[in-house]
């Protein structure tokens, strides 16, 4: 079922950016809620075999989300993404940083900023596209990211994405 979704991860490094269009097997709320709910991101936001878990969530303008990556060893990889202009299930904005447990932004890893925004795709409103653009400071924070695996760590990442909708669908 999900195998034919559009995907698409595009890297301009003369502007530091990744575009991501993914497409989604469901309506638009139904996607929104699974970006924008700590109950639905923690059962998705992780490429396998991690798992997330939310320390704290306000999903609304000034507010942020703090959470940990979890290997399956235990050890955690905390992040800290602070929300702005927010547009509901059309669009959003973040700052997204690495941190620690206590919500301190890591300055030694590189800060994004996050447009997601939120459509109609087919003929049916039964499918979703979100694109995502992220914008870099530098080409070095660029590319310390995709050395790290952004792109083979969100393709799993959207993978559990596909995974759960198809379960709150059926």
């Amino acid at each position: 079922m999900t195998d034919n979704l559009q995907f698409d991860f595009i890297v301009d490094k003369n502007l530091n950016t990744i575009t991501v269009r993914r497409e989604f097997a469901a309506d638009r709320q139904l996607v929104w809620d699974c970006h924008t709910k700590s109950e639905l991101l923690d059962q998705w936001f992780a490429p396998k075999p991690l798992t997330t878990k939310t320390k704290s969530m306000d999903f609304s303008e000034g507010g942020h989300w703090h959470y940990a990556m979890v290997m399956p060893d235990g050890t955690e990889h905390w992040g800290y993404t602070k929300y702005s202009d927010i547009n509901p299930i059309d669009s959003y904005r973040t700052v997204d940083a690495f941190a620690n447990e206590a919500g301190e932004m890591n300055s030694d890893l590189p800060t994004a900023t996050w447009n997601v925004s939120f459509t109609d795709f087919g003929d049916d409103d039964a499918h979703t596209m979100v694109e995502t653009f992220v914008q870099y400071a530098a080409l070095s924070d660029l590319e310390t990211v995709l050395n790290m695996g952004m792109k083979e760590g969100l393709t799993s990442t959207l993978e559990r994405l596909d995974e759960l909708i198809e379960k709150l669908v059926a």
